[in-house]
């Protein structure tokens, strides 16, 4: 029953290499796209914020048949990368990384944005007036405030890359052993004969990875809470 197959772990090591690549590449982007979000008055504000929000209320499919007109070999972006950089996303395991970062970008920028919305202020404007630049006072004061508000960012985003399906599948299709992450494998399985004991091995490992992903968040946000307040 817990003996996982070659196919199974290269799924699973394919998830967290997915996951780990879509969070890491999203997050500066998503810590600059909150700050601007919270700090910011811009016209055109309100569609920015909905475009953001966009794949959390979309069918995933839509936003993996658009993320192929986009990125494809032949789309609108994807046809220059690949004919000047020769850089290829669709049926590739950095496609699938696109994918998921995209899906999770929103879960991502919520609470960096809330955290750094909750931030006071006079603190910044303090470290301003004592010669600060706002480069140094944007990293040695709001950074740092907003410190809980990233890391579970990042773990909803993780959680989300690794259960991403929908997006993915259309963009980068089902190929063992290059884009079939967990979710995919266990759609084949549950559409095999026979293939009902390695699904539900895969959902343990799912269920374990998100639970130590969601307990290592609180733990990470606790210790940064209490160096915040010195305690």
């Amino acid at each position: 029953m817990f003996d996982i197959s070659p196919t199974e772990w290269t799924a699973v090591l394919l998830s967290l290499r997915v996951a780990v690549v879509a969070t890491l590449v999203a997050t500066p982007l998503g810590i600059a796209v909150a700050w601007m979000l919270a700090r910011s008055r811009f016209w055109g504000k309100p569609f920015i914020d909905a475009l953001i929000y966009l794949p959390l209320v979309l069918p995933p499919v839509v936003t993996g048949y658009l993320l192929l007109l986009t990125f494809g070999k032949r789309g609108l972006v994807g046809a220059w990368l690949y004919d000047h950089l020769g850089i290829v996303f669709a049926f590739r395991w950095t496609g699938a990384a696109l994918a998921c970062g995209v899906m999770s970008f929103p879960l991502l920028v919520r609470p960096i944005r809330l955290s750094i919305e909750a931030i006071d202020r006079r603190l910044e404007q303090a470290a301003s007036t004592l010669g600060a630049s706002p480069w140094k006072v944007f990293a040695t004061v709001t950074l740092p405030l907003a410190l809980p508000g990233i890391l579970a960012g990042m773990v909803l985003g993780f959680a989300k890359a690794i259960g991403e399906f929908g997006a993915t599948i259309t963009f980068v299709s089902n190929i063992p052993g290059e884009t079939q992450t967990i979710s995919s494998a266990i759609y084949s399985l549950i559409s095999t004969p026979d293939g009902d004991a390695a699904a539900l091995r895969l959902v343990i490992v799912s269920v374990v990875i998100a639970m130590a992903a969601l307990v290592a968040s609180e733990v990470f946000a606790r210790r940064a809470t209490r160096r915040l307040h010195g305690n």
